[in-house]
């Protein structure tokens, strides 16, 4: 405490949690394991009171800045701190260590994206397309990495951590990219025709929540499947109805006239969809799968006899 300050002393705190559990190990007294988890809560104090770490100091370069040490070394710090505790007991030290590695690693780069998206400004009341496509994409990563881990500790953290970055990314992807942040609303430009913020935003998303339905087939309870896998059906049929859209009326999707055949390019291109998804449900043996294909060719037909069919 004399010798470091400000940001130095949060990482050197931080690095004495490890150093606290590796004694513990080869002196097992009960009180270390407790004064590792009194040190977590001096770290967590401290970047509560002051997120970036060293205040105006944090630096404009992107990812090399104070947020990578101050998140990220504390972050490092409490993964292995927990891996060392849990090998003796699944107890409150061992709990809070595995916490604490979550919450400093999902706070290290949603900051880093705010970093990136706004100039090193984390506190700026704005968000965009790209910085919530890349915040909801990390959030899939993040639970995806988090059911695997927790099939092999079996801790109550990692189940909870994954359930709750699992129920966060997709109140952001409901309420940012399909309401808050959709191109087709603001009317905000998304770039070239394949490479572009409807790809991030979208086609990205959809394939990662595929897959963590696909992880988590034989390990959660259907209503997470479920959920899990109509997020994926729903972000790819944003993806490719506004890919569609961007092929048809470049990288401003609010402007010009919706043609004839524009209209049958959405039919056709959800149609092969939900024939995919018939497909991966027979192959993958997944009923969730075929009731999803079911649903995207039932609204392929109402949309052709709703739409197509209304100039007749």
């Amino acid at each position: 405490t004399f010798a470091l300050d400000k940001g130095w002393l949060t990482v050197g705190l931080a690095l004495m949690v490890p150093g606290i559990a590796w004694i513990s190990e080869r002196r097992p007294l009960p009180a270390l394991r407790y004064l590792a988890a009194a040190v977590i809560v001096i770290v967590l104090i401290r970047v509560g009171y002051e997120p970036r770490i060293v205040g105006r100091d944090v630096g404009t370069t992107p990812i090399l800045n104070w947020l990578l040490y101050g998140y990220g070394v504390p972050a490092a710090s409490f993964w292995y701190a927990g891996y060392l505790l849990r090998r003796r007991a699944d107890d409150m030290p061992t709990r809070m260590a595995e916490a604490a590695a979550i919450l400093f690693t999902v706070l290290l780069v949603l900051l880093q994206i705010r970093h990136y998206m706004n100039n090193g400004d984390v506190f700026r009341q704005s968000a965009a397309l790209a910085e919530v496509a890349m915040q909801v994409c990390v959030g899939l990563a993040m639970a995806i990495g988090l059911e695997r881990l927790r099939m092999r500790t079996n801790s109550i953290v990692h189940n909870a951590g994954a359930l709750l970055i699992f129920a966060a990314t997709m109140l952001a992807t409901l309420f940012g990219l399909v309401v808050g942040v959709n191109p087709m609303l603001t009317g905000r430009p998304v770039g070239g025709n394949f490479f572009n913020l409807v790809l991030l935003g979208y086609g990205i998303p959809a394939l990662l929540t595929a897959v963590l339905a696909l992880v988590a087939r034989h390990s959660r309870p259907l209503a997470y499947r479920a959920v899990a896998a109509t997020a994926a059906v729903g972000l790819a049929l944003m993806y490719l109805g506004l890919e569609v859209r961007t092929l048809f009326h470049g990288e401003i999707l609010t402007r010009g006239a919706t043609t004839d055949a524009e209209q049958y390019t959405y039919s056709a291109v959800w149609l092969a969809f939900g024939v995919l998804l018939l497909v991966a449900g027979f192959r993958l043996q997944s009923q969730p799968a075929r009731l999803a294909s079911a649903a995207v060719v039932a609204l392929t037909i109402g949309k052709v006899f709703l739409v197509g069919m209304a100039d007749l």
